[in-house]
């Protein structure tokens, strides 16, 4: 095979061979140039070397044999769950460089900023501070409001916050009832009376916050919307073995198996939400009512361009997390039964005004988040060069935000950072830490924070409010405590719970 390259043909081998010299030609070049800048205002950060990333020492998705796979937490056990989870981009570059510093992404390389301070700085100089130039393959699971910048994303946003309005969210409570009714009921059924039975709940929490999505986003489309949803699942793993390889030059364009899988799957998504939305429009056009979900509203808002973007993630991570954490912790979990019953008793339905003043399920919850967010990271770029905590930054310098490395960090949260105790979010978030306010941020934050912070939480406690209602739950001797990444932080092996009525 020849590519054309200048006025000539040239064998793609050597095409390939000559662009991975000149990617590496760039990196050195950014090395001696660029970082010697840097080095001399103190950011230590380790030497570029061809065909090496630190993306490639992420966390894979499965596969990984023996019991401490590729970036999984060597803990082997369940009494170390507590303990920090597995941080992929910072460990080694903080023990070896200290907190600021830099690590490569491919060819890329990107700073840590592990300030908080600093952190909210970013977050409010949207001028100066942005998203990252989006890599190709990351276009496919990462688009609509979250990707844009900028008037387009101030529209998208105005478009998308009267479905997330809290009045709306209160009309959803039926739909979050009814699904995990469902679920309640089908473990009652399969649970004798007498004695515990295990439940891997992971995939039960799944498929729970799958439902309540395809059914509040997507009304009678919910069947569709739930074939969506199962089809990110899969891109995502697709997508999470990519990221170990995109500092191969070209990766994407080869025609390798996940890559074509990849894409088949982007095409087949695209298909199925254009007859939805082509069957929401044509309702519409002919009298039918759009507010009875979130996809009539966003055709009805922006029938030239409806999109939608909607992650199930950041519910089923979070409750899979509670429910072992409480397994960990029985006094916590009896705790939060206790208001629980105080609240509702054991049969009554979870209203939304008494839901909302849950303090120690709330206290819970925020602890989960603390110490097992659903993403580790957030990335920005500079627009331009920018100072910043007293450092000069360049134009286009790749930024990490580490979330997970913030909320476990000892000078941040104290001694006991990397313990579950809930007790410090008593007096709520702001109070929870030393002196920070941007110590905490599992939604992001203003004014990007995530949209449907308050339809996850809402559903957690409704979730997790039914199942203290009902049962008492403890870790099986065949868990294995093993967070790792696909895009969001989850049990590797699952999470299997003995569950027993009361």
């Amino acid at each position: 095979m020849l590519i054309m390259l200048g006025l000539g043909l040239v064998p793609a081998g050597a095409a390939a061979a000559l662009a991975v010299a000149l990617v590496s030609l760039a990196a050195a070049a950014w090395w001696t140039v660029g970082r010697a800048p840097l080095r001399a205002q103190g950011v230590g950060g380790s030497r570029y070397r061809t065909g090496s990333s630190s993306a490639a020492t992420w966390p894979r998705t499965g596969g990984s044999t023996g019991r401490h796979g590729p970036g999984r937490c060597r803990s082997g056990s369940a009494a170390t769950a507590s303990r920090p989870a597995c941080c992929p981009c910072s460990g080694n570059a903080v023990r070896d460089h200290g907190k600021l510093s830099f690590t490569w992404f491919g060819p890329v390389p990107r700073v840590m900023i592990p300030d908080p301070d600093l952190v909210r700085e970013i977050f409010n100089k949207f001028d100066q501070f942005g998203k990252p130039k989006m890599i190709r393959v990351g276009k496919l699971i990462a688009t609509g409001v979250v990707s844009y910048e900028g008037e387009k994303w101030a529209k998208h946003r105005r478009i998308l916050n009267p479905a997330f309005h809290h009045e709306k969210i209160k009309r959803m409570l039926p739909v979050f009832a009814n699904c995990c009714t469902e679920m309640v009921t089908r473990w009652e059924n399969s649970i004798s009376l007498e004695a515990a039975s295990e439940i891997d709940v992971w995939p039960e929490f799944r498929n729970l916050t799958g439902d309540v999505i395809s059914r509040t986003a997507f009304g009678s489309s919910y069947q569709e919307g739930r074939r969506i949803f199962q089809l990110q699942e899969e891109l995502a793993q697709y997508l999470t073995e990519a990221l170990q390889k995109l500092f191969i030059t070209g990766y994407w364009y080869l025609p390798t198996k996940n890559n074509r899988r990849m894409r088949e799957i982007d095409r087949e998504v695209r298909k199925i939400l254009l007859e939805i939305i082509g069957n929401k429009e044509r309702a519409i056009k002919y009298g039918e009512n759009s507010n009875d979900d979130m996809l009539g509203l966003l055709v009805e808002s922006n029938t030239k361009q409806p999109e939608l973007g909607m992650s199930m993630e950041t519910t089923s991570v979070l409750l899979t997390w509670t429910l072992i954490v409480l397994s960990m912790h029985p006094e916590w979990q009896e705790r939060a039964r206790e208001e629980v019953l105080h609240h509702f008793g054991r049969t009554r339905m979870p209203d939304y005004d008494s839901l909302s003043h849950l303090k120690i399920v709330t206290m819970i919850l925020y602890e989960v988040l603390r110490l097992y967010p659903p993403v580790v990271l957030l990335n920005r770029r500079t627009f331009k060069e920018t100072e910043l905590g007293g450092i000069k930054y360049p134009a286009d310098m790749n930024l990490i935000l580490p979330i997970l490395f913030i909320h476990h960090d000892p000078e941040i949260w104290g001694k006991d950072a990397s313990e579950f105790n809930p007790g410090r979010f008593a007096d709520g978030i702001s109070n929870a830490s030393k002196n920070h306010d941007v110590s905490f941020f599992p939604f992001g934050w203003d004014p990007r924070i995530c949209i449907g912070q308050s339809f996850a939480l809402l559903e957690a406690k409704m979730a997790l409010s039914m199942i203290l209602q009902r049962f008492s739950f403890e870790l099986s001797p065949s868990y294995i405590h093993a967070p790792y990444i696909v895009l969001t932080l989850r049990p590797q092996h699952g999470a299997q719970i003995k569950l027993k009525k009361i």
